[in-house]
């Protein structure tokens, strides 16, 4: 059975740095988009970032963009989201997930899902 477990959230200030992995068990790795999304209570999931399996590109949400870094090592089957100068608005439950088909934003898109990393940032 897949598994995606998130590790790395807790609470910062606001201009600290995080940094989430999430590691993935049963699941051919380096096959997957690698996806981090996140949520806030009373709003839908947001896309944040993703790598894709071939060449590992990166896409990044606007107001993540030059802040966030995503990365993954495939021999571990792990990825990660580095998150520096964070905001109190980037405090949510921050999930992984992974897509077979590749290049997309879209948590309806993504196949497997992990249970989330809450990230709280105080003022």
């Amino acid at each position: 059975q897949v598994q995606l477990v998130e590790s790395g959230g807790g609470l910062v200030q606001a201009g600290g740095s995080l940094r989430l992995s999430c590691a993935a068990s049963d699941l051919t790795f380096d096959w997957y988009t690698m996806g981090w999304f996140r949520q806030t209570p009373g709003k839908e999931r947001e896309f944040v970032a993703a790598i894709t399996s071939s060449r590992s590109s990166t896409y990044y949400a606007g107001s993540v963009k030059g802040r966030f870094t995503v990365s993954r090592d495939n021999a571990k089957n792990t990825v990660y989201l580095q998150m520096n100068t964070l905001k109190p608005e980037n405090t949510a439950i921050y999930y992984c997930a992974a897509d077979l088909r590749g290049n997309s934003s879209r948590p309806v898109d993504f196949d497997y899902w992990g249970q989330g990393t809450q990230v709280t940032v105080s003022s």
